[in-house]
């Protein structure tokens, strides 16, 4: 299998995209800057001594009960103006279950089936017949979907590389909240997921709801990657990858996995739906287990929240305070005042 670099058609395109066509989605983690955690009064600060910024509701002791940060509400809203989401009127939390050692209380507290922003998009520039920088110039675009944006809760660090005989379990990032955008499966090339990426930073960027440092954690993502025949509009069996720390890591990441996917198709293998990390030094991904289904995290309403409402007042409230986004100040500098790139 080619490891270095994908095998390339007479044309540049790599080989397998004369047969395949690659779908992709992406699940990008933004954890929010705020004083506090998601559900507690405990400081959501990045860098501090292990295990201090914890209290019994991040510990889940029993009989605590969380209390909802009204500042993530707001980024939330913020987010969803920004992406052109429908912003959801009424909504409730919900409880997802799984056990690892840096989930102490045994479940995240997320969204499920009312995810507060749905049906928004991204716009990046079109590479898929030319150059990225000619595309920003005429303002030729692709749009990404996104399907949705749920509030969440992170969980905390396991730490690998101190102890070399013992797994480390930090609880000061347990609580700290997110927001997870989900997108449609519109992207077909590592350089879109890139685009799509350096875009969706530079809008909470530009909000001052994320700060984006990927390599610290504040921005994640997970790649859902598969093929289909040319032309096809049915999907293949996707797998995820987890564990990329950079923009660059998820494009060779990509790269690499529909190389892997299509020497397998092409040999009369079978895809398996599956969890697999991106291992940079080597350039290559490996199996980590069997992909989860969503009824395997149980999901459930969370007892302890309220159904939350969100008015009209706080959606024109959050807008009013929105800054120039991204996409119109390339509009005005490209479109009006001619500039050439941006």
């Amino acid at each position: 299998m080619t490891t270095s670099k994908e095998v390339v058609t007479g044309t540049g395109a790599p080989h397998w995209s004369v047969k395949w066509d690659l779908v992709v989605g992406l699940e990008v983690h933004a954890q929010l800057i705020t004083k506090s955690k998601a559900y507690s009064e405990d400081p959501n600060a990045y860098g501090d001594h292990p295990n201090t910024n914890v209290s019994v509701v991040t510990l889940g002791h029993p009989g605590t009960l969380p209390t909802l940060n009204r500042a993530v509400v707001d980024h939330a809203i913020r987010l969803g103006l920004a992406t052109g989401c429908t912003i959801a009127s009424r909504m409730h939390f919900a409880r997802k279950n799984y056990f690892y050692p840096d989930l102490p209380k045994g479940y995240q507290i997320t969204q499920d089936t009312t995810p507060i922003c749905t049906l928004g998009s991204i716009d990046i520039p079109n590479t898929r017949s030319g150059d990225a920088h000619e595309a920003r110039a005429s303002l030729g675009m692709t749009r990404i979907g996104i399907t949705r944006i749920h509030m969440e809760e992170d969980a905390g660090k396991s730490i690998h590389d101190v102890d070399p005989f013992n797994t480390l379990v930090d609880l000061n990032r347990a609580g700290v909240p997110l927001l997870e955008i989900v997108s449609e499966p519109d992207i077909r090339s590592g350089q879109e997921a890139y685009d799509y990426l350096v875009e969706i930073r530079r809008v909470v960027r530009y909000l001052d709801i994320c700060d984006g440092n990927m390599e610290e954690g504040s921005l994640r993502c997970d790649a859902n990657i598969s093929l289909r025949p040319k032309g096809s509009d049915t999907f293949g069996t996707r797998c995820e990858v987890k564990n990329m720390n950079s923009f660059r890591n998820v494009m060779r990441a990509i790269e690499y996995e529909a190389q892997r996917q299509s020497e397998l198709l092409d040999g009369g293998g079978t895809i398996h739906m599956e969890t697999r990390t991106f291992d940079a030094a080597r350039n290559t991904t490996m199996g980590l287990r069997s992909k989860e289904l969503a009824h395997d995290y149980r999901y459930f309403p969370e007892p302890d929240l309220a159904p939350l409402h969100v008015t009209d007042k706080q959606k024109q409230d959050a807008r009013a305070t929105m800054p120039p986004l991204p996409r119109e100040l390339r509009a005005k500098y490209i479109g009006r005042d001619g500039l050439e790139r941006l």
